[in-house]
């Protein structure tokens, strides 16, 4: 009998989470095409997610608090936020992790290049802290963000950030302004 209430007990733990539709907390969204690792298809309403930024410009090493929030009580339970570059495929910049609801990904051998949920908990907001490159060009936050195994929304965007020195550099990082001596 001892040993049938273990196989039940263990049963239930491992099993059970996943049949009743919870996420575990060791789902995964691929780093680069954002997609969970479910079965089902992204919805394709509109997102009851929004990121919000602190600034609208950046310069190189600036910290950028970045908010993804639940709008309308609708809550989540993963996500993947990442900066990139606008038409690029790849993280830029780091996250410093301070939530205790995030964790820090690595992808494309970037140490924080992305940030993802730490457990499985129903959030309403998670808030991080972005830190810039030296290199970035125009850039915007996104996001996948699941509220369960059938419902998730790939591709949320943030409104565009715009490098401080971009018109002022070129791609050799020296300034185009000409001086004149006289």
């Amino acid at each position: 009998m001892r040993r049938h209430s273990c196989f039940v007990f263990l049963f239930c733990g491992i099993f059970l989470p996943g049949i009743l539709g919870f996420p575990q907390t060791n789902t995964s969204i691929d780093c680069d095409s954002l997609l969970p690792n479910y079965e089902a298809e992204p919805q394709t309403s509109a997102s009851p997610y929004i990121i919000a930024v602190s600034f609208d410009n950046f310069e190189p090493g600036n910290e950028v608090q970045v908010i993804l929030e639940a709008l309308g009580g609708a809550g989540f339970k993963g996500f993947n936020l990442q900066a990139r570059e606008i038409d690029g495929d790849v993280p830029v910049g780091t996250f410093k992790i301070t939530d205790p609801n995030t964790k820090g990904l690595e992808c494309h051998n970037m140490t924080n290049s992305a940030v993802s949920h730490a457990n499985s908990d129903v959030k309403q907001k998670v808030t991080t802290t972005w830190i810039a490159p030296h290199d970035a060009r125009e850039l915007q936050f996104i996001a996948t963000v699941v509220q369960n195994v059938e419902n998730f929304w790939v591709g949320i965007q943030s409104k565009t950030l715009t490098p401080t020195h971009s018109e002022s550099v070129n791609a050799t990082g020296k300034s185009k302004r000409k001086v004149c001596f006289e």
